[in-house]
């Protein structure tokens, strides 16, 4: 999965973009990163898309590079990108098994300069350091937990900026004041509100599954209903934890709705994960 060039916006209902791309994440790289119009076309309208949309966002994707298109069995098929492949193996890991730093650990700091007669690549570099959940210190200076060293390394050397950048890894040493910074350099209200937002749409999605019985049949509905429910959860998740760069819990407000958010996303994704894989499967192999 990705939370990276292609994220959703966080919104009551998820873009039809923003589902496909979810779709894409989680199933197509099981079968060779493509899926027929066909297929995407079924997956897509139990989230709700009619078929015009599913082809006018799709060709929205492909004219931004995220999606080509190629033939699969003789049909017209779409796949991801070569190149995004990587950045949705990195995303797996950032949004299914995310790590807080923990107090007392490394910071990273980016500081860049960039030429007036570039002055273009100045919004660029804000926005990938946004992306990857830096906060601001100042106009030229941007700071993130340390273990987020390398995916700022790569992120800024895809995009060829490195040239413009350096990169230091330090300690605070003004650790009294440190939570109060913390709250200057991130939206952390802004980035809580999300998360409890998060929350109200989705607890009652986990009680509803936690009342059906153990024994409850996996009948076509029932997976279908997994799917439904588990691929819109996810789009609205996989942006938070890159906003959200895993600061420590010392750091952050006492009333802080992302460690609820965090566990329910967990008890979401082990509880409906597989039964939806299991209906993307069907659909496909079908």
């Amino acid at each position: 999965m990705s939370g990276v060039n292609v994220v959703p916006d966080i919104s009551p209902m998820p873009r039809h973009q923003h589902l496909i791309v979810t779709v894409y994440g989680l199933y197509a790289r099981a079968h060779d990163g493509a899926f027929a119009v066909s297929e995407l076309i079924q997956l897509l309208s139990d989230l709700g898309v009619e078929s015009a949309g599913v082809r006018s966002s799709v060709s929205r994707l492909k004219k931004r590079g995220v999606l080509v298109s190629l033939r699969k069995n003789g049909s017209a098929a779409y796949r991801l990108a070569p190149g995004l492949e990587d950045v949705f193996r990195a995303g797996d890991e950032r949004i299914f098994s995310p790590h807080r730093a923990r107090k007392g650990d490394d910071w990273i700091l980016t500081s860049f300069s960039v030429p007036e007669s570039q002055r273009h690549l100045r919004h660029k570099l804000r926005t990938i350091l946004t992306r990857i959940g830096c906060g601001q210190v100042s106009p030229g200076l941007w700071i993130a937990p340390g273990n987020l060293a390398d995916e700022v390394s790569q992120q800024l050397e895809r995009a060829s900026l490195m040239e413009y950048v350096d990169l230091f890894k330090a300690a605070h040493l003004t650790e009294d004041h440190i939570r109060s910074k913390v709250g200057q350099w991130w939206d952390l209200p802004s980035l809580d509100a999300l998360y409890a937002d998060f929350i109200d749409r989705h607890e009652p999605v986990l009680q509803r599954w936690s009342e059906l019985p153990l024994s409850e049949p996996e009948s076509p509905e029932y997976l279908r209903q997994a799917f439904a429910d588990y691929v819109p959860m996810v789009t609205q998740w996989r942006r938070l934890p890159y906003m959200d760069p895993g600061l420590p819990e010392e750091y952050l407000p006492g009333d802080w709705s992302g460690l609820a958010a965090e566990a329910l996303f967990a008890k979401l994704h082990s509880l409906l994960g597989p039964i939806a894989k299991r209906y993307a499967r069907s659909v496909v192999e079908d």
